[in-house]
């Protein structure tokens, strides 16, 4: 039986990305966060298991079994916890219908989406930069709210 290689998180996987989560500063970073998890997987995986609440074994599968970018995982996961759904559901959404990318996906999920959500994902978005140590260009909306 041929040995079936992991998916991991490759440059090239990484240019091809295209996220629409209808946030324009936010789908740049979770961009962003696939090029970070190229060079870094552990650091990219043991930030969503520990701020996001998912057990760290899911998110390893996710990326080397079932071949999600990082950025979806990412995404999926913070989203979840923004608006008190699992990780688990969030995955499910997207990978039954994953037409309009998530912001079409948050829209068909049971909890509507709606600003404090989107703010909740920014906002971790902008603490993982910093424990990861990566520069991050905050908009101005983010500006004011954190204080920077």
């Amino acid at each position: 039986m041929p040995a079936v290689a992991p998916a991991q998180q490759t440059a090239a996987r990484s240019e091809a990305y295209e996220v629409q989560s209808g946030d324009a500063w936010l789908d740049r970073q979770l961009a962003n966060i696939n090029h970070y998890a190229e060079r870094y997987p552990d650091a990219f995986l043991d930030e969503v298991a520990r701020y996001a609440g998912v057990p760290r074994g899911y998110v390893v599968a996710l990326m080397h079994s079932h071949g999600w970018q990082a950025g979806d995982i990412y995404f999926a996961c913070f989203w979840a916890k923004a608006s008190g759904q699992s990780c688990r559901d969030s995955v499910r959404a997207f990978s039954q219908d994953p037409e309009g990318g998530w912001e079409a996906v948050v829209k068909r999920m049971p909890v509507k989406p709606d600003n404090l959500h989107y703010r909740s994902v920014r906002h971790a978005v902008a603490a993982s930069f910093g424990h990861w140590d990566r520069p991050i260009t905050l908009d101005a909306t983010l500006r004011r709210q954190l204080g920077r």
